[in-house]
């Protein structure tokens, strides 16, 4: 049983908080003499489908459950879920889904607003089916407040066909030294750009290096990181990409897609959800396009990185919290379920399936080639990301640093200035 709301974002509290009051229904359900019992979900996208499939497979064993889908556009989802949170709950659905990146912002800010799980032994019984980094996201006072869902692992997706006609062996590619060598071959070859990064903004390729070198904006303690070590070594690369000629600067998501359908890019630094965009985007490359692992910034040095990603979370305004967590649990744990999710473009960080076949067979699209079984291999070795509640301002702030950088100024000076900057904006 399941009922699919799709409702505007004008409506959404109203219906919403309706959801929360009358969790539980009085009517009885088909099966005859049970109560129906209903949980609102907030959700977008490709995420919808797969809440559908695991609300059927929870109906099997759970007679009268059903669950109530209100999608609607990112954004609106994060507005509703602030303005809920800052009412002290009130109009939120019992379940929300909130990206990475997002969630130690809710979790700091509001921490009384969230289900704590490991009061129902979520982490006791689970925790080791899912990379640390993804429950370390989401542990709070050694508590855990989220079930993990999709991940972001972080490879080099590259036009073979552009490769081997410019004479480059990709397996070659060990450091981002070799990989800026690769451009250059590209450009001297067939003119082709390496990169089409959004140089003013989005520092994606940026925050994956970062990430690979065991660090972010923020250090683990929370502490402004743009300005380290590693944030220069990472900037450089991105600023060796522009100035050397290899980075075709591509405006917005429709544009980059764009040049690496009609060959005017040959790479793509990302994660493993772009399989789906480049699949729809551009069909007839079908055996066009592999996947490398990360380079390294030395020899031996770690090829691991995560873009992206998602997670549930219960509110702890739930009518019905303990279906709430039974629910959530089955969903995050359920094989059939994460490996549906797959088939839609979302990779499980349940590591429980990864010895399925499909993480072993090859790929068509991607040069007959197991790429699912390369990003699964990497998911251990990904490094936490500390995020805090200061993401937002701190990627404005990284973003302006890339663009100056690009443009002239030194990247210590960029990285200084934009370190200085974010500590006068959150202190």
């Amino acid at each position: 049983m399941k009922k699919t709301v799709l409702l505007c974002s004008a409506m959404v509290m109203m219906l919403a908080a309706c959801g929360n009051e009358e969790t539980t229904d009085n009517a009885t359900d088909n099966n005859g003499g049970g109560e129906t019992q209903t949980l609102t979900a907030w959700a977008w996208n490709i995420n919808i489908p797969v809440l559908e499939e695991a609300a059927e497979r929870f109906a099997e064993e759970n007679p009268g459950f059903e669950l109530d889908i209100v999608e609607q556009g990112t954004p609106d989802v994060y507005q509703q879920i602030t303005t809920g949170l800052q009412a002290g709950g009130q109009g939120l659905p019992d379940i929300m889904l909130i990206e990475d990146d997002r969630v130690q912002g809710y979790l700091n800010s509001f921490p009384e607003a969230f289900l704590d799980l490991s009061e129902y032994g979520f982490d006791d019984e689970h925790g080791e089916k899912f990379p640390e980094f993804k429950t370390e996201l989401l542990t709070l006072n050694d508590s855990i407040y989220g079930v993990p869902f999709d991940a972001g692992p972080a490879g080099v997706f590259y036009r073979v066909d552009l490769f081997e006609e410019a004479g480059i062996d990709a397996d070659q590619i060990e450091t981002w030294d070799d990989f800026i060598e690769a451009g250059h071959t590209l450009r001297e070859e067939l003119d082709v750009a390496l990169t089409g990064i959004d140089i003013n903004n989005d520092d994606g390729v940026y925050r994956i290096m970062l990430n690979q070198q065991g660090t972010f904006y923020f250090n683990e303690e929370g502490e402004i990181n743009l300005n380290s070590q590693e944030s220069i070594q990472a900037m450089e690369v991105v600023k060796r990409l522009h100035e050397e000629g290899l980075n075709e600067n591509l405006v917005g998501w429709d544009a980059w897609l764009g040049g690496l359908a009609n060959g005017n890019v040959a790479t793509a630094p990302s994660g493993a959800w772009l399989t789906g965009s480049l699949t729809e985007q551009a069909p007839n490359l079908e055996g066009d396009w592999d996947v490398m692992p990360l380079p390294a910034f030395e020899e031996g040095g770690n090829r691991a990185a995560n873009l992206g990603g998602s997670n549930y979370m219960i509110s702890a305004n739930s009518e019905n919290p303990d279906l709430a967590y039974e629910f959530m649990a089955f969903f995050s744990t359920s094989e059939e379920v994460q490996l549906a999710a797959m088939e839609g473009g979302l990779f499980p960080s349940l590591n429980t399936i990864y010895e399925e076949g499909v993480f072993s067979e090859p790929v068509a699209y991607f040069n007959d080639q197991p790429i699912w079984d390369m990003f699964a291999g990497m998911m251990d070795d990904i490094p936490y990301a500390n995020y805090t509640g200061n993401y937002a301002v701190a990627r404005d702030e990284a973003e302006t640093a890339q663009a100056e950088a690009v443009g002239g100024r030194s990247v210590e000076e960029a990285l200084e200035r934009a370190a200085n900057q974010l500590d006068n904006r959150i202190n």
